[in-house]
């Protein structure tokens, strides 16, 4: 009997210790799935510029301040091409489990009504607007032109004239160039150039003027190479704040360039939450705030909700401003 009661006290001893041993095992293996969003794993974030452009270097500083705040990496990834095509395209590909994002931007709606792009962003959730870039038309120093107006009458009364450089056809600048000219009744002619190269042949005389997002000016002005005529938003850029708008000049447009972050249609709304709040901190820290003024940008926080509404709207009036440009393909 007691030999009996003696391995019976072992086997338990035996089973007690497997399990004691096993459960911090099993406790490792458990699927990521079952451990809060971001379970660990990086969160990839797509950016449609080269790197090193200004729009890449943001797109990093917030891509910094989300990694320190979700405590993953959140890693860059360069996709260029189509306007913005390459990198929607990866995007839409992905799962949408918040681990695939996307630094994105007016481009969704000018690549899908210029036909590039066979979606337009209904397939994508809105996480959170993170800045706000305002086009300018800048000339040179030495131009005879000192106003906007002086510009675009010597552009009517001389067609063809006036070369106005922009970031490449189908881009933000193209559109904003194009519609002022229009509005202005001037005969100038729209020269599309690859990244970098409109500022490149606007100070070695090559065209008159350039349309471009004011991180691309702000040194030269500073340096007093440039003079910008001319801000197209609905109020004046902090960044060049003594520049009137078109608008106040008698030329009414806005064109603002908003940038935010992006995740394939039906991410999880509790991840939607965790993105967003951790954007929000992000762009309203001190780090982000001091880098908008450096490189020229406005931060510029919105919601979920609210950035959907932007994006709508905003896809409604390209839509129609494409269209009186004939820039835009019938579907």
């Amino acid at each position: 009997m007691r030999k009996v009661m003696h391995t019976k006290t072992i086997v338990a001893g035996l089973a007690f210790l497997t399990m004691s041993v096993a459960m911090p095992v099993l406790a490792q293996a458990q699927p990521s799935s079952a451990r809060p969003y971001p379970a660990g794993r990086a969160i990839e974030m797509t950016v449609m510029f080269g790197a090193g452009s200004a729009a890449d270097v943001t797109a990093r500083y917030l891509a910094d301040g989300m990694s320190k705040l979700l405590e993953v990496p959140v890693p860059v990834v360069n996709r260029t091409g189509g306007g913005g095509a390459i990198g929607y395209n990866h995007l839409k590909q992905q799962k949408p489990d918040g681990h695939s994002i996307i630094w994105n931007s007016n481009s969704i709606s000018t690549t899908y009504h210029s036909g590039t792009l066979p979606f337009d962003y209904n397939e994508f959730d809105a996480i959170a607007r993170v800045s706000v870039e305002t086009p300018a038309l800048a000339v040179r120093a030495d131009a005879p032109w000192k106003t906007l107006a002086e510009l675009l009458a010597y552009a009517k009364q001389n067609p063809s004239k006036v070369r106005v450089g922009n970031s490449g056809t189908g881009s933000h600048t193209h559109f904003s160039a194009a519609a002022l000219l229009a509005l202005g009744g001037a005969k100038a002619i729209d020269v599309p150039f690859g990244e970098g190269q409109a500022m490149v042949n606007l100070l070695g005389g090559r065209i008159e003027a350039v349309v471009q997002m004011p991180a691309a000016l702000v040194a030269q002005v500073k340096s007093g190479d440039l003079r910008v005529l001319a801000v197209m938003g609905p109020k004046r850029d902090p960044i060049f704040p003594d520049v009137p708008t078109a608008t106040e000049l008698g030329f009414p447009l806005s064109f603002d360039l908003w940038r935010g972050i992006a995740t394939p249609k039906g991410t999880p709304k509790p991840v939607i939450a965790k993105l967003e709040d951790a954007i929000k901190r992000t762009v309203e820290s001190k780090a982000f705030l001091d880098a908008g003024v450096a490189i020229g940008f406005t931060p510029a926080f919105l919601p979920s909700n609210e950035f959907h509404k932007v994006i709508a709207g905003d896809d409604t009036r390209l839509a129609q401003v494409m269209a009186d440009l004939g820039l835009k393909k019938s579907k």
